[in-house]
C-alpha cells in the first residue's frame, strides 16, 4: 500500500476520534484549540472568530452573497481540509519531483489547498458583482422615473427591492432595512458601497448623496448613468464576440474540417473496389 492512502486513512481515524471526544469534552477541546491557535499565530489570534476576521472570511462571504448559506466555521474547516489534502498530495508528489522542486512542491500544495476556498469565494463574488451590474440600468431607470415624479429615493429603492429578484434586489433590501431600523441614508449607502465594492454602485451612491446634500436633479443623473452602463455592457458584449470569432475558426479548422475529410476518405475506402474496377 502506498503512503498516500495510509495517510488518508490515518487522517480519517484522527478526525473520527476527535469527533467522538468533542461530544463529551467539547468545551475543553475548544479551549485547547484556542490555545493552540494562539500559539501558532504568535498571540495575534486567540480564537477561531479572530482568525476568521484576520483572514477576511466574513467579508468574502458577504461579497459572494453566501453569508446566509455558509458559516465562517464551515469555511475554516474547508481551508484546513484543503490544506490537509494538499499535504497528502505533497507527500506523494514531492518524493518523485526533481531535487530542487521537492521543497517548493511540499510547501506550495498545502498553501494552495488552504487558499482554495478563498479563491472560490472571490470568483463567486466577481460573478455576483457582474450579475448585479447587469441589473443596475433597469433599476436606475425606475429610480429616475420615481425621482421625476417627486417620490423619495428610499421609497423607490424599497419597491425595487421587493418587486425584483437577484443580487441587486437583495443588497437594496439590506439598505432599506438599515434605513427602517434608524440608520441614515448616508450610512446605508456607505454600507452598500462596502458590501458591493464596484464602481457602478459607488456612482449610484454618490448621485443619491449629491442630490440629498445639494439638491441637484437626480433623474437626469440616473438616466445618464443607465445609458453609460448600457453602453459599457454593449461594448463588453462586442469584445467577447470579437474574441469568440478566432476560437470558432480554430474549432472549424481543427475539428470540423478534419472530420469532413475523414468522412470523405472513409467513403472512398468503402467504395475503392468500384472505383478501381473502372480503370
Amino acid at each position: 500500500m502506498s503512503a498516500a492512502p495510509v495517510a488518508a486513512l490515518a487522517a480519517l481515524l484522527v478526525f473520527a476520534a476527535a469527533w467522538e471526544l468533542a461530544g463529551s469534552r467539547g468545551e475543553e477541546i475548544g479551549r485547547a484549540a484556542g490555545r493552540t491557535l494562539a500559539a501558532l499565530s504568535g498571540g495575534r489570534a486567540r480564537s477561531f472568530a479572530e482568525a476568521a476576521l484576520r483572514l477576511g472570511i466574513p467579508q468574502r462571504l458577504q461579497r459572494a452573497g453566501l453569508a446566509e448559506r455558509l458559516s465562517v466555521p464551515v469555511v475554516l474547516v474547508g481551508k484546513l481540509a484543503g490544506s490537509g489534502l494538499g499535504a497528502l498530495a505533497a507527500s506523494s508528489l514531492a518524493p518523485v519531483a526533481p531535487g530542487r522542486l521537492a521543497l517548493p512542491v511540499a510547501l506550495a500544495l498545502p498553501a494552495a489547498g488552504f487558499l482554495a476556498p478563498d479563491a472560490l469565494l472571490e470568483r463567486e463574488a466577481r460573478r455576483r458583482g457582474r450579475r448585479l451590474v447587469n441589473a443596475l440600468p433597469d433599476a436606475l431607470d425606475l429610480l429616475a422615473v420615481g425621482a421625476a415624479a417627486g417620490r423619495s429615493p428610499g421609497t423607490v429603492i424599497g419597491e425595487i427591492a421587493s418587486g425584483t429578484t437577484g443580487p441587486l434586489a437583495a443588497e437594496l433590501a439590506v439598505a432599506v432595512a438599515r434605513i427602517e431600523c434608524g440608520a441614515s441614508q448616508v450610512e446605508a449607502l456607505e454600507s452598500l458601497r462596502e458590501r458591493v465594492p464596484v464602481a457602478e454602485v459607488g456612482a449610484l451612491a454618490a448621485a443619491l448623496e449629491r442630490s440629498r446634500r445639494y439638491g441637484s436633479p437626480l433623474a437626469d443623473q440616473l438616466r445618464e448613468q443607465a445609458t453609460s452602463l448600457r453602453r459599457d455592457q454593449r461594448r463588453r458584449i462586442e469584445e467577447r464576440a470579437a474574441k469568440a470569432a478566432p476560437k470558432i475558426q480554430l474549432v472549424v479548422a481543427l475539428v470540423l474540417v478534419p472530420s469532413v475529410l475523414l468522412i470523405i476518405v472513409a467513403a472512398l475506402v468503402a467504395n475503392s473496389d468500384r472505383l478501381l474496377q473502372g480503370f
